[in-house]
């Protein structure tokens, strides 16, 4: 690589650090796909900076990236995969050295491209508390992508939700860090086992903004930082041999924290991420946050003098087009007001991920990197069976209430080894309502290519099928048993239609009213990006519509189909079942009807809690005792509706017989927690062992517990078996007072159950010995394990 560095110019050693996006110039020359019929931005401000350069020219000196090639517009397979080719032989015939670029993608819900398969959201993805699910679905994610050429995935959203207003929640795994961790990590071994990067985001802070505002300042102190925020990306950047994900890449924030933007803050991106976490991959921009610091930071006087403070920081790559990191940059370091030492260090690395792919080889062609496209089906069945596995482990019974299951199907119809639980008859007559009813877009998240890029191209077809809850009910109880009517639009003000819905609710047994959001962007949605809520109440009329229903006395079972958790307190006691999706994708509508009938047995857990009011509270539940105690000191009670981890099932299940290994443990050492978890029910299901730790005294305030552990398991009726947690002293480190992460000694309270409000198993251990350090290396991940019940 030095070799290389050496022979290489510097106009050509600047040019690996920029992008090109042809897909976002409207009309561009030569690009594939049709002319967009209106003008729906795709990125943040992303009509501000059409540069409408030619790719030749942004090419000639070379160029690190090329942008959204699939993503950007419905192209065919075989159309994005000819437009790759094109585009990667200007760039090798523009330049001296012919360096290829990078392609990159967004892979958030799946690939975003026109006919791919639309998995459920990362919300949804926390929901399952299944990290292998998740990374048998990233590997998916990762073949198809690889198969077309496209070497780097924009995803794993890590951000740890910290208020539910916040628009991007429906991008977000949950608000425990551990869980992220987890799953995010899971997320990025499965990308990267089919080779293609995975890019962690957005490094940090961004869903912590004041007022939850989209790119809102974040007002935070480094120990919530360090001890909440971060712990996600540290355990996806460390080695696969840690159980990390060992990722390939990280994009920066947008916000800043208490007066540093993220993409221009050397702490972050340099001495935390580089030097005491190891990390050895490329630091690439979020879409245009290189201008941003002059534009929206106000820390540079224009575009070059942002590209410094950027480059300074650590952001190697500027996405998806240049404009810091172009020649003013090269001025700036001829002038000596910037060392070429910057550019070269960014410039290393990203050549060295280069080579990594396989890019640099003599014999490496555009056209070998997609010479199987011909032969893949972005929506194959075997995809479809997954996204079917993920939504439908994802659904949330929040309450099963008097009616649910609404029936049971015939024995034949039962999967194998599934006992037939005892219930009543299938209700005559239905009564479908809602505007998530009929609507298959509310099923997805904004990421997913039908409502992040087709809403420019309102005559382009889906390119997949996607049925709707009203089909999926229709297919599950029969069209015959179905009454159907919308009530009302998503988040529009009429209420012209609630009268034919409280007429289907009255003339029929039972009525299930789906209710929640619609995914956009920047306004164009209730949630999804650049799509914030002012509070927590129903989008529009939506809790008005279910007001009446309710009103008619008929029972209502409540669907919520959404991106954040909504406020249920007015409608908890009076609905005759509540359950939660959050955007299960594009099998969604029959995973719910299947929970709905009785033919899937849920099995989701709440990553988020369900608040009770609509004014935000409660906050996340990882809160110290004066973020919990409502008594005495505040009229507000943060108590959750519904709490994290909960979830119920068609069966039950009992948690108990706490073992602890040791009742002393010394602050380097590690002891084992054991449980036995029973089904009581007469029917197969699988239950989500949580572990909960508590630190009572310590020298600074502490969560009231937090999750350490947790773990899946699928039970026949009557089975039982035992879980094994074993936790490292490691896993007890907080940042203390002196800003540095420690082991105390002192007493730790453990306790188990199946949420963080049902914890019927106690106990504590205490650590003995002095304070001890716990810093890069530490044990980051509590081992589970499933043993049978006699062992």
């Amino acid at each position: 690589m030095e070799l290389l560095l050496a022979e290489m110019s510097l106009e050509e050693k600047v040019a690996q650090l920029g992008s090109r996006w042809l897909g976002k110039d409207k009309g561009a020359t030569g690009a594939a796909g049709p002319e967009p019929e209106t003008n729906h931005n795709v990125a943040p401000m992303e009509d501000e900076f059409s540069t409408g350069a030619a790719l030749e020219d942004a090419s000639r000196h070379g160029l690190g990236h090329l942008t959204r090639v699939y993503g950007s517009y419905p192209v065919t397979v075989a159309e994005g995969a000819a437009e790759l080719v094109r585009q990667q032989r200007i760039v090798m015939a523009s330049s001296r050295l012919g360096i290829p670029a990078i392609v990159h993608e967004e892979c958030l819900t799946g690939f975003t491209a026109h006919g791919a398969t639309v998995y459920p959201s990362a919300t949804a993805w926390g929901a399952t508390f299944d990290p292998d699910l998740i990374e048998r679905m990233a590997a998916a994610i990762g073949r198809d992508m690889a198969a077309l050429g496209v070497q780097q995935g924009l995803s794993p959203v890590l951000d740890v939700v910290r208020d539910y207003r916040w628009g991007r929640v429906e991008e977000a795994i949950g608000e425990d860090p551990y869980l992220v961790s987890l799953v995010g990590a899971a997320y990025v071994r499965g990308l990267q086992s089919a080779g293609v990067i995975a890019t962690l985001k957005h490094f940090a802070g961004y869903s912590a903004s004041r007022g939850a505002r989209n790119h809102g300042p974040v007002p935070m102190g480094r120990r919530e930082l360090l001890d909440v925020i971060l712990p996600p990306f540290e355990t996806a950047i460390a080695p696969v041999s840690r159980n990390g994900g060992g990722a390939g890449s990280v994009m920066n924030s947008y916000s800043d924290i208490d007066g540093v933007p993220a993409g221009a803050d050397p702490w972050l991106l340099t001495d935390l991420l580089r030097d005491e976490w190891g990390f050895t991959g490329t630091v690439v921009s979020d879409y245009w946050a290189v201008p941003f610091l002059a534009m929206n930071h106000g820390i540079a006087a224009d575009a070059g003098g942002a590209g410094v403070r950027a480059l300074e920081a650590g952001i190697d790559v500027e996405l998806p087009d240049t404009i810091g990191y172009g020649d003013e940059l090269i001025s700036r370091v001829r002038s000596g007001e910037v060392p070429e030492s910057l550019v070269d260090r960014a410039a290393r690395r990203l050549l060295t991920q280069k080579a990594e792919l396989g890019l640099l080889d003599a014999d490496w062609t555009p056209e070998a990197a997609v010479a199987g496209a011909s032969t893949v089906d972005l929506d194959s069945a075997a995809n479809r069976a997954l996204a079917r596995d993920i939504a439908e482990r994802s659904i949330v019974l929040l309450d099963p209430g008097t009616v649910l299951p609404l029936a049971m199907p015939t024995e034949t119809a039962m999967p194998t080894g599934t006992a037939m639980p005892t219930k009543t008859a299938m209700p005559a007559r239905i009564a479908v309502v809602g505007p998530c009813a009929d609507d298959a877009r509310t099923l997805l998240g904004c990421y997913a290519f039908p409502n992040h890029v087709l809403p420019r191209y309102p005559g382009v077809d889906a390119g997949i099928a996607l049925p709707t809850p009203r089909e999926a009910m229709e297919a599950e109880f029969g069209a015959g048993a179905i009454v159907y009517a919308a009530g009302c639009h998503v988040s529009d003000p009429d209420r012209s239609g609630f009268a034919g819905a409280v007429a289907a609710a009255e003339e029929t047994d039972v009525t299930v009213a789906f209710v929640g959001d619609l995914a956009g962007l920047f306004g164009a949605g209730t949630s999804g990006e650049g799509c914030d809520a002012a509070d927590l109440r129903l989008p529009g009329v939506q809790s008005e519509l279910l007001g009446a229903l309710l009103a008619t006395g008929k029972p209502v079972v409540v669907v919520v189909v959404s991106g954040r958790p909504y406020a249920l307190g007015e409608v908890a006691g009076r609905a005759a079942a509540l359950v939660q999706a959050f955007m299960p994708g594009e099998e969604g509508a029959a995973a719910i009807a299947g929970v709905l009938s009785g033919r899937v047995q849920p099995s989701g857990k709440l990553p988020v809690q369900i608040p009770r009011h609509p004014g935000g509270q409660p906050g996340t539940y990882l809160q110290p005792r004066l973020g919990v105690v409502h008594t005495g000191t505040s009229n507000l009670d943060p108590t959750p509706l519904f709490p994290f981890g909960h979830g119920r099932s068609y069966t039950t299940f009992t948690v108990d017989d706490l073992r602890l290994s040791e009742a002393r443990v010394p602050t380097d050492g590690a002891f084992t927690a054991t449980v036995r978890v029973t089904n009581t029910g007469d029917r197969a299901g699988a239950e989500v062992v949580q572990l909960y730790l508590t630190d009572p005294v310590a020298e600074v305030t502490r969560p009231v517990k937090q999750l350490t552990g947790f773990q899946r398991v699928e039970l026949a009726p009557g089975a039982a078996a035992d879980v094994v947690f074993t936790v490292h002293t490691d896993r007890t480190a907080f940042t203390g007072a002196r800003m540095r992460r420690i082991v105390e000694p002192g007493e730790l309270r453990i306790s188990v159950g199946v949420s963080a409000g049902e914890l019927p198993c106690a106990g504590s251990v205490e650590l003995t010995g002095a304070i001890r350090e716990a810093g890069p290396g530490r044990q980051l991940i509590t081992g589970a394990e499933v043993r049978p019940a006699d062992s």
